[in-house]
Order: C-alpha cells, then structure tokens, then sequence
C-alpha cells in the first residue's frame, strides 16, 4: 500500500511517501480501507519528537490519528462491526496510522460514520470534537447559563467546542483573529474577541470555564478572568497547568489528554447527523501532500481541518 511514513524526528521533510507493507490485524484490531485521514496539531509535535514522553514509536512509523473510510477485515475478537462498513474514529499510530490506505483502529475507538457526511468531513471530527466534549462535559461539567471563554475559538477544538457549549445552553466568548469573528459568531458565539487588537482580559471578568488551546502567555492572563471555583482545562499536555497558580487563585485546573471513545463517537455523529452542530473542512489535499498539510498547519491560521484524500491504488 501506499503511505505517508516518518523515518526520523524532524521537520515535515522527514515525511515521506512511499510503499509500505500492508498492516496485518490482532484478534481484538479492526483494518480501515482509509479514505480521509484528518491532520492534528498533534501529529505535528509528534512528528518534531516533543511528544516521545508519551508517543515513542519505532520508525518507521505511519503517523495519523483522524481516519474515516471502510471496514477491511475484523480479528476474530471483534463485535458490533461489519466488512464494508464506513466507520470514523481514531488510527492506532502505533500500528498503523491514518496517512495511509490502510490503517489499524481499536473497536473502543470507531464508530459508525455519520450518515449525512463524506468521508473528508468526517475526517475533521474525532479528535478534535472528543478533545471538546471531554473538556466541556466530562471534565468542566458545563451547565446552562454558565460561562464559557474559549481561546482559538476558529481553530479545530474550538469550532467544535463554541458550537457544543452553546448547545448546552452556556454562553460563549470566543477569541480567534479579525477574518475569523464572524465565523466563529456564526458558530453560535455570544461575543468575540480579536486577540490582536482587543487583551480579552481587559472585556471578559468572571467566567466559569477557560478553555485553554494555548498556553504561554495567554493561559497566564486567564486565569485572572475566571470565577472562585471556576475551572481552567488546559489541552498543551506538554505543559499541565499549575495546581500552586490555580490554588492561589481559588480556582480549579485540569490538564486534558483526550480518551478516544467509541460512544462519544456516536453521540457527536447523532449531532451532526441532526444538524444541531456542524463540521468545517479548512482544506483538502491528496496524501502525498502530508508535508504541506503540516507546513500549512505550522503556519497557522487555518479556518477548520486540514484532510488529507485518500485515493487507493493498485497495490
């Protein structure tokens, strides 16, 4: 099969598109005729070797979290799938990742694709949209009525977060730059802030939930912006967040790392399904352009997800 394979740590030059031998599948593993594979912010810092601590693979590795396509072959431990099914989830980079014709998913980590969209756009949403549903619902416990601010509010997590909040019934501040305002009103944002122009602490005071996309500097100034007993959930795993800051702030703090979850799959693809949120497709490439998807990502401001097509050859 043909692939997208990282041989060194580096910058988006070590990717490489090749041949690669077609990934065979344990009792409990599900092959995926891949035809979309969505491109993360993550798989860029592992690719760089920021994440070793916790993604160390042995190279040459198919890198790729996001993966939409068709059901391949099922291990025989494997229930509640079927061969030709369309399914969407998150790859087993460890095995074999999404920038591939081929990759390896856990049954744990796949659902049944949503009905109502294209494998490209379904490629926009597990990671992303997980990462929002665990930190609005799973972590902050969202209720109606509160507030939310979430920073990079145009970017992946974030258009899935501004629409999911909203849904709750909190409402929604959002930061994202001048082009990106209406957008991200379109959303369903409350109020929004261009961070070039406008230090969002200088207009938002007493907030019950920071998302934090960012770090640095910008997670610094938040926290003088969020209520007693409010939360800041941080998703920079590099960096967790201070328990001594959040402490001394009378705060709460939680650094995030996504659990892929088959049922929350399921759910978002019922709300997407509905029509009650949506997804945004940034920019769609072939495969053998996964340098450039992750040049454009490194640049930054991309509106929505990068994809990367999929189209199987004959090997």
């Amino acid at each position: 099969m043909k692939a997208v394979r990282t041989h060194a740590y580096g910058k988006p030059e070590v990717l490489v598109y090749e041949d690669a031998p077609l990934p065979g599948i344990g009792s409990e593993e599900v092959l995926v005729e891949v035809h979309a594979a969505g491109v993360n912010p993550l798989d860029c810092k592992i690719r760089e070797g920021r994440m070793k601590a916790i993604f160390d693979y042995p190279k040459p590795f198919i890198l790729g979290l996001d993966v939409s396509g068709k059901v391949a072959a099922i291990g025989s431990a494997v229930q509640n799938f079927h061969l030709g099914q369309e399914v969407y989830g998150v790859a087993e980079v460890s095995r074999s990742g999404a920038y591939g014709e081929y990759a390896i998913a856990q049954p744990q980590k796949l659902a049944a694709k949503p009905k109502t969209l294209d494998y490209v756009q379904a490629a926009c949403i597990p990671v992303v949209a997980m990462t929002a549903w665990q930190a609005l619902f799973d972590v902050a416990g969202v209720s109606p009525g509160q507030t939310v601010l979430i920073h990079a509010a145009s970017g992946g997590v974030g258009i899935f977060a501004v629409q999911l909040a909203k849904l709750k019934g909190a409402k929604v501040i959002g930061t994202a730059s001048a082009n990106n305002l209406e957008f991200v009103k379109e959303l369903g944002a409350d109020e929004v802030i261009d961070y070039k122009t406008t230090k969002f602490e200088d207009v938002v005071s007493n907030v019950d939930l920071v998302l934090d996309t960012i770090g640095g500097d910008t997670r610094e100034r938040s926290w003088g912006v969020i209520k007693p007993n409010g939360i800041l959930v941080s998703l920079i795993s590099s960096l967790p967040p201070s328990q001594a800051t959040a402490l001394e702030k009378g705060v709460r703090a939680v650094g995030l790392v996504m659990q892929p979850n088959a049922s929350q799959l399921t759910e978002i693809a019922a709300l997407l399904d509905s029509g009650k949120i949506k997804t945004v497709v940034g920019k769609v490439l072939p495969l053998a352009a996964a340098r450039q998807a992750h040049e454009l990502i490194e640049n930054g401001g991309t509106r929505g997800k990068i994809v990367l097509q999929v189209e199987q050859s004959s090997t």
